[in-house]
């Protein structure tokens, strides 16, 4: 503290003394770093996310009971409210047209750095706004009275029935990256191309102007980590990757073949750890690190301090 007071250079503190142009930085982010000219030399002749291909997860009124409402309910901390265990939701006995609004919910149980398993020990109930109306789940007798006993602690906008944000659904269709919103070791972008529903502990990424599989690898590669540290959103020593700082990744998207290296190596990545989730994929990661560096066009001495960074 007294360092910070008396403007003493240290290891931890250091200071700078920008220049701003402020119309540079309507609707983004404020930062700055020591490495501003390797992070001005990143960003040069690159690609942006759009608002559109992304968004956050899905927000529940609850997804399981919490110990405040299992006491008020007298029920068990855990319990499946909008979320369900296997067994919670055989138990509910679903007709085919109930089953339509069960979806499988995916957590760090399955998503993980790369890939995600397709195994879900999870579902849940996805409604929308549709079902603000009372009489909404009167076709689907079982889901209705499996949620009224939990009407009195629901704080929905969408209440009685419908999920506080469902999100667009196709976001949870199909291919998708999904990025870990809060990380403490390093970002966290999961690859997956079969249904897959989240909560807003995730972020999900759809796009079709970019090779998917390139962008797992490029996203979770120590230069994206090197720049989401310096032009990102950090709590504390902990990367925040919301929205913002998504749409601000810089995207090199003018070499097909050294993107379409990094892509086999996702799925390289994808197999093995389908196999064994022990695998090593230590010399895979630093392939991908090696071919973005070479992406980005970076010089030795640039390589040199982001892998003493990150």
């Amino acid at each position: 503290m007294l360092n910070i007071l008396h403007e003493v250079e240290s290891p931890s503190c250091y200071y700078l003394h920008p220049s701003i142009s402020s119309h540079q930085y309507i609707n983004q982010l404020l930062t700055f770093s020591k490495n501003d000219k390797i992070l001005e030399r990143i960003k040069a002749n690159c690609f942006f996310l759009r608002d559109e291909e992304i968004a956050q997860g899905i927000v529940f009124p609850q997804d399981f009971l919490n110990k405040k409402n299992a006491q008020k309910l007298e029920m068990n901390v855990g319990d499946g409210v909008f979320g369900l265990s296997d067994l919670e939701k055989n138990n509910l006995n679903l007709s085919e047209v109930e089953r339509n609004i069960i979806k499988p919910y995916y957590t760090s149980e399955q998503i993980h750095r790369y890939y995600t398993f397709t195994k879900n020990s999870l579902w849940m109930i996805y409604t929308d706004s549709k079902y603000k109306n009372p009489a909404s789940l009167d076709g689907y007798p079982n889901i209705k009275r499996h949620l009224d006993k939990f009407l009195s602690i629901f704080t929905s906008d969408n209440k009685p029935y419908g999920l506080h944000r469902s999100r667009k659904e196709s976001f949870f269709q199909g291919e998708k990256i999904i990025s870990l919103r809060k990380c403490s070791d390093r970002p966290t972008f999961s690859y997956s191309d079969f249904d897959c529903y989240v909560s807003q502990t995730y972020f999900i990424i759809k796009t079709e102007r970019f090779d998917m599989k390139y962008l797992t690898g490029l996203f979770n590669s120590k230069l994206i980590a090197f720049w989401l540290k310096n032009r990102g959103k950090l709590q504390g020593a902990n990367y925040q990757i919301d929205k913002e700082p998504l749409v601000q990744i810089p995207i090199k998207y003018d070499n097909a073949d050294l993107q379409n290296q990094i892509a086999e190596e996702i799925t390289q990545i994808i197999t093995l750890k389908g196999h064994d989730e022990n695998a090593d994929i230590l010399p895979i990661e630093k392939k991908i690190n090696d071919i973005v560096y070479k992406l980005y066009n970076l010089t030795a001495e640039d390589i040199k301090i982001i892998e003493e960074t990150i």
